[in-house]
């Protein structure tokens, strides 16, 4: 399986038609054709559906676009990383994090060396823990930010300094605004929104003294945005992290805290024998710097 093949197959499936994608790529139709058909050959499955007017993805197909942009991304890193100078460090730093106030700190880390370095460049991924392993197993990432429980034994790791604590989002004119805590019991019958992670572990049910089938829960969630958008709405109140969600004089939410208080933890991990780039190295290095200055403070 030629790089180059799977390159034609990514246009295929971006332009849904083949001779636009032959036109894009500068081969000829026949061609590209041909090339496609020997990479099914290859792999012995159907990739696309070829109509009239426009070409889809099989299921085997949509499979091989997941992976092929994985290949992608991780042979265009590679590549980034070897054309670094010797003499200016420059490059890419990956990070995948959770939703979580201790992103400032790795902003207020990258804003530091951004005077000395100009030339590092950063991308973040956002998305829910388990996506962020998997891609920070495959080499796509150099670092994770996960809010436990998460599983962070497999990695080297470090607890940053930042606690997140839980709370629940609610309109301003919800009956619960006028308390400065909410206890377990007052969430026991009201329509709540839980973060799809958090459905996974057994932490937030014993704070709440309820199991999961007990609990009106309405919808889940990955990333609290769109959430906040259902709960202004209306539909309900959302459990999730402080600090996540603007509830200024201006908005139309509020947040409170829970009451017993229930921290969430913060780690930075990355793969055990990771060789990192020199920009991701350094950013490293200024993390740990700026968080021994934090602590003696």
């Amino acid at each position: 399986m030629e790089f180059r093949v799977l390159s034609y197959f990514l246009t295929v499936a971006k332009e849904e038609n083949i001779s636009k994608a032959a036109e894009a790529l500068h081969i000829t139709q026949p061609t590209l054709s041909r090339q496609l058909s020997e990479l099914e050959e290859e792999l012995g499955v159907q990739l696309l559906n070829r109509g009239k007017r426009k070409t889809t993805l099989t299921d085997a197909g949509l499979l091989l676009r997941k992976r092929a942009e994985e290949i992608t991304s991780l042979t265009e890193k590679t590549k980034r990383e070897f054309r670094q100078s010797d003499a200016i460090v420059n490059g890419d730093i990956y990070i995948g994090c959770g939703e979580t106030n201790a992103m400032h700190r790795m902003a207020l880390t990258a804003k530091k060396l951004q005077t000395d370095y100009p030339h590092i460049r950063y991308h973040l991924f956002s998305a829910k823990a388990d996506d962020v392993t998997e891609r920070l197993d495959k080499g796509l990432l150099d670092f994770g930010l996960l809010i436990e429980p998460a599983n962070i034994r497999k990695y080297h790791s470090f607890e940053l300094p930042d606690t997140d604590f839980w709370g629940l989002l609610m309109r301003r004119d919800s009956s619960l605004c006028c308390k400065t805590r909410i206890t377990p019991h007052d969430l026991w019958d009201i329509p709540l929104l839980i973060s799809q992670q958090s459905l996974d572990t057994h932490e937030l049910y014993h704070w709440l003294q309820k199991e999961q089938g007990e609990l009106n829960i309405i919808s889940t969630y990955n990333l609290i945005f769109n959430a906040s958008l259902m709960v202004e709405a209306g539909l309900g109140y959302a459990l999730c992290l402080d600090k996540l969600v603007h509830t200024g004089p201006d908005s139309l939410l509020r947040f409170r805290p829970l009451q017993p208080q229930l921290p969430a933890h913060v780690y930075l991990i990355w793969k055990k024998q990771q060789l990192f780039s020199k920009a991701a190295a350094l950013f490293l290095d200024k993390l740990k710097e700026q968080i021994d200055i934090h602590l003696r403070n």
